[in-house]
C-alpha cells in the first residue's frame, strides 16, 4: 500500500469514528438513563409525578425566590430544589424551565420593600433569618422560601418551608425537603389541570359564615372552585361538587337535607364534617367571665353512626393547650392582661405516620368534643387523624365554664385520660341511612335512582367546628378576616389551615400523590459535642492527611520507577 492509499484509509477511519461518536451522542440524547443510588431514593420521582409532567401541554416557568446570602440550611434546601427541578425538567420533555431569584438583591430599600410586598401579595410567606457577613458580623435577612409557577397565563405561589415552632430549624428544613416533591407536583397538577374540582360550603343550618371561613376559602381557591349554598332538600343539587364542607352547623339538619347528603355520598361525593354537639358561647366569657356548655343535638347522630362514627357530647380539657389573655389584676385595680393556659382550647399533635398529618404544626381546637368509631358496615376502615394529649379529661354538659378556672390547678385525677380521638378518616363502602326506609317523600320524581350502598368513598369527621374558623377584625364598617393558622394574641402558628387543605386534597386525590407526604429522609447531623471535643484532630485530618497521601504516593511511584529502570 502506497503513501496516498494509507492516508486515504486513515482519513476514512477517522471520519467513521467521528460519525459513530456523533451518532452515539445523538442516540444518548434521546435515551434518558438516570440512576438513584441513595438508600432512601432521594432523587427518584413517583410514577404519578412522571405522568403529570409528561402530560404538560404548555411551557411551565418556575421562579424560585431562594438565592443569595443565606444560612447553610437554606443553601442545602436550595440544592435539593435544584436537583428536584432538574428531574422535573427531564421528565417534562424540556417543557419546564426555572430560575433562582434573590429578592433582596436590590440595594435600594424602597425598591426592595416593594418587591417584598409584591411577593407577599402573591401568597409567598416571608421568614426572618440571621446571616453571617463577609466581615464576620451577623445581620437579619428576609427570605421567601417558595416559588411561583407560571403556566398558560396562570400563576400560583407555593410555599416550601415547613416551619413548626416545636421543632429545631434543622428538622424543619429536612421536613421541607421531604415534602418537596408533593408540594411541587400537586401545585403543577392544579395549575395545569383541564378541569377544576368544585367544593361547596353548606349553608342553612347556622354554619360558619363566609367571613369566619374566609382564610381557608382563599387557600382552597388556589386548588378548587369554591361555592356556598343552601341544600333546601333538592335531590341532586350537590352532584356537580366533588366535595362539600359542613362547617359547624348550630341548628338541626332536616331529614330532607340529610337524604340529599346521604345520596350524594352514595354516589361518590366526599364530605368533610366539622360538627360538635356541645354549644358554648365564647362571647359570654369575654363579657361576663362565665358561660354554660349545653348539649345541642344536630339530628345527624343516626347518620354518622350509620357511617361508622359517633360524636360524644362531652368537652375535652387538656393540659396541652393554647393561651388566652385574662385580666389578672385584683378587683378595683387597673386591668392587667396576661396569657394563661386555657384547658378548653386543646392543642392536638398530628401523627407523623399519616399522609394527611405529616409535617404539620399542632392543631388548635376550641371546646372540642370526643369522637368514637362505632357501628358502620364491615367494609369501612377508620383511622384517627387527631387526638388529645396524654394528660386530658372530659366535662359533661350541662356545665358551668368560668375564667376563674385559670387561677386554679386542675384537681388530681381529673386529667387522667389519654389520647381522646377528635378526628377520623373513614374509607370504604358506606351504607345509606335511608336503606329499608320509605323515601318517597324525599324523591322529587321516579327518575332519580336511590342507592343503598355507596361506591368506594372517603369522608372525614372532626368533632370540632372551630378548627376551620378564623378570627375576624371589625374596623368601622369593614370586616377583616385574620389568618387561620396564627393566634391573634400570642402570634403562635398552628397547622389548622394545612390540616384542612390536606383533608380536602386527600379525599379528592386522583393521582395517588398524597403518599408522597409520607416520604422520609433521614436527617444526618454531625454530633456537635464530639466536633468540639476532637476539633484539632479533625482539622488536621482534613488538611494534612490529603496532602500526606499525595506526597507518599509520589514517593512510592518514584521508588518503583527507579527500581524498574535500574534493572
Amino acid at each position: 500500500m502506497n503513501r496516498k492509499e494509507l492516508k486515504i484509509r486513515n482519513l476514512t477511519e477517522l471520519g467513521l469514528i467521528l460519525l459513530i461518536i456523533v451518532l452515539l451522542g445523538y442516540l444518548s440524547s434521546l435515551i434518558s438513563i438516570r440512576l438513584d443510588l441513595t438508600s432512601e431514593k432521594r432523587y427518584s420521582l413517583s410514577p404519578a409525578t412522571k405522568e403529570i409532567l409528561r402530560k404538560l401541554e404548555h411551557e411551565l416557568y418556575i421562579q424560585v425566590y431562594l438565592d443569595g446570602d443565606m444560612p447553610i440550611g437554606f443553601k442545602k434546601m436550595r440544592t435539593s430544589i435544584t436537583d428536584m427541578l432538574e428531574e422535573f425538567r427531564v421528565y417534562s420533555r424540556k417543557k419546564m424551565d426555572f430560575e433562582f431569584i434573590d429578592p433582596s438583591e436590590n440595594q435600594d430599600p424602597e425598591v426592595r420593600n416593594e418587591i417584598f410586598m409584591e411577593l407577599a401579595g402573591k401568597g409567598l410567606k416571608p421568614t426572618n433569618v440571621q446571616v453571617t457577613e463577609k466581615d464576620g458580623g451577623t445581620s437579619q435577612k428576609i427570605l421567601f422560601p417558595g416559588l411561583i409557577l407560571n403556566y398558560n397565563t396562570m400563576e400560583m405561589a407555593v410555599n416550601l418551608l415547613k416551619n413548626n415552632p416545636a421543632l429545631p430549624a434543622e428538622q424543619n428544613l429536612n421536613n421541607s425537603v421531604e415534602s418537596l416533591e408533593y408540594e411541587l407536583i400537586s401545585s403543577i397538577k392544579n395549575v395545569s389541570a383541564d378541569t377544576i374540582f368544585k367544593v361547596a360550603f353548606i349553608e342553612g343550618h347556622g354554619e360558619l359564615d363566609e367571613y369566619q371561613v374566609a382564610d381557608i376559602t382563599m387557600e382552597l381557591a388556589r386548588y378548587y372552585n369554591i361555592d356556598r349554598g343552601v341544600i333546601g332538600g333538592k335531590t341532586g343539587i350537590l352532584d356537580e361538587y366533588a366535595a362539600i364542607v359542613v362547617a359547624k352547623p348550630r341548628e338541626p339538619i332536616s331529614e330532607a337535607d340529610k337524604f340529599v347528603i346521604d345520596q350524594y355520598i352514595m354516589n361518590g361525593g366526599k364530605v368533610l364534617w366539622l360538627v360538635e354537639e356541645v354549644s358554648v358561647n365564647w362571647d359570654s366569657l369575654v363579657y361576663t367571665t362565665s358561660t354554660v356548655g349545653m348539649y345541642s343535638p344536630l339530628n345527624i347522630e343516626d347518620q354518622l353512626f350509620k357511617y361508622g362514627v359517633r360524636i360524644n357530647p362531652i368537652l375535652i380539657k387538656d393540659i396541652n393547650c393554647t393561651l388566652i389573655p385574662v385580666n389578672i389584676a385584683l378587683a378595683g385595680e387597673q386591668p392587667e392582661f396576661a396569657p394563661v393556659p386555657w384547658l378548653y382550647f386543646p392543642l392536638m399533635i398530628p401523627p407523623e405516620n399519616l399522609p394527611i398529618t405529616r409535617n404539620i404544626n399542632m392543631i388548635k381546637g376550641e371546646f372540642v368534643n370526643v369522637l368514637d368509631t362505632v357501628g358502620g358496615s364491615g367494609r369501612i376502615s377508620k383511622t384517627f387523624l387527631l387526638t388529645s394529649s396524654k394528660y386530658s379529661g372530659t366535662v359533661n354538659p350541662p356545665c358551668l365554664i368560668t375564667l376563674e378556672e385559670v387561677r386554679k390547678t386542675p384537681e388530681e385525677g381529673t386529667l387522667n385520660q389519654s389520647f381522646l380521638p377528635v378526628a377520623a378518616l373513614l374509607e370504604g363502602e358506606f351504607e345509606s341511612i335511608f336503606k329499608n326506609r320509605l323515601v318517597s317523600d324525599f324523591l322529587p320524581s321516579k327518575e332519580y335512582e336511590f342507592r343503598e350502598t355507596s361506591l368506594p368513598n372517603r369522608m372525614i369527621v372532626i368533632a370540632d367546628g372551630d378548627i376551620i374558623r378564623n378570627e375576624v377584625s371589625v374596623r368601622g364598617d369593614r370586616i377583616i378576616p385574620l389568618p387561620l393558622d396564627q393566634d391573634r394574641y400570642t402570634n403562635q402558628s398552628y397547622g389548622n389551615k394545612d390540616f384542612i387543605v390536606n383533608c380536602i386534597n386527600y379525599m379528592l386525590d386522583q393521582s395517588d400523590l398524597m403518599p408522597l407526604r409520607s416520604r422520609e429522609l433521614k436527617l444526618r447531623l454531625l454530633d456537635k459535642s464530639k466536633i468540639n471535643e476532637y476539633r484539632i484532630g479533625l482539622q488536621m485530618i482534613n488538611t494534612i492527611f490529603p496532602v500526606a497521601i499525595i506526597i507518599i504516593s509520589g514517593l512510592v511511584i518514584r521508588l518503583l520507577r527507579k527500581k524498574k529502570f535500574e534493572k
